[in-house]
């Protein structure tokens, strides 16, 4: 098959850039377009989340005019929360506008997309993306376009399985990252 490498199953891995087979993640494993593309995906996800956080904070005009960012005073989750209809409608209203929950989801937001872009504390970004995402999800329910799976759905598992196959090591900083004593420690930060 054209621009694929037969190996034999048994046949230990090759080395990359002098690591040992046992050293590289998935993701390092892979043919060098899939590792762009997996690459790719871990930035632009990251931009999604990144993007967000700058936008609420500045009203960059996008989703939140100048007039409605955090920066002029104004609660990054009232918008949302407080105009939901769903089923759990009254728990998620009554967190719009707490200035607690505005600054970790601000925080939340800025280091998800952070650690996405640049590959780095991959399973924190994980955790913490994936959580935010389901009680969005849940904030929505019921959903309009689809009885069970929206786009918060679709982006956990992403993240998820970006995180399993050690994207944060292509086009980013994971590698690196690895290698700081502090990390080695304590092994969640990787």
């Amino acid at each position: 098959m054209k621009g694929t490498i037969e190996r034999n199953a048994n046949a230990p891995l090759p080395t990359v850039e002098g690591n040992e087979p046992e050293t590289l993640s998935l993701a390092e494993r892979a043919p060098r377009h899939t590792q762009v593309v997996l690459g790719v995906l871990r930035i632009v996800l990251g931009f999604y989340f990144l993007w967000a956080f700058l936008d609420k904070t500045f009203g960059l005009g996008f989703a939140t005019p100048a007039e409605r960012s955090w920066i002029n005073g104004n609660s990054p989750t009232t918008g949302f929360l407080s105009n939901l209809e769903g089923t759990f409608s009254g728990f998620f209203g009554g967190l719009a506008g707490n200035a607690f929950i505005d600054v970790l989801f601000m925080v939340g937001l800025l280091g998800i997309g952070l650690a996405l872009i640049l590959g780095i504390g991959m399973r924190v970004a994980s955790v913490s993306g994936t959580l935010l995402l389901l009680l969005m999800y849940l904030a929505e329910l019921p959903l309009v376009t689809n009885p069970i799976i929206d786009d918060h759905i679709t982006m956990a598992l992403t993240i998820i399985a970006l995180t399993l196959l050690g994207a944060g090591s292509v086009l980013g900083l994971g590698k690196t990252w690895k290698k700081i004593p502090f990390v080695q420690r304590n092994a969640w930060l990787v």
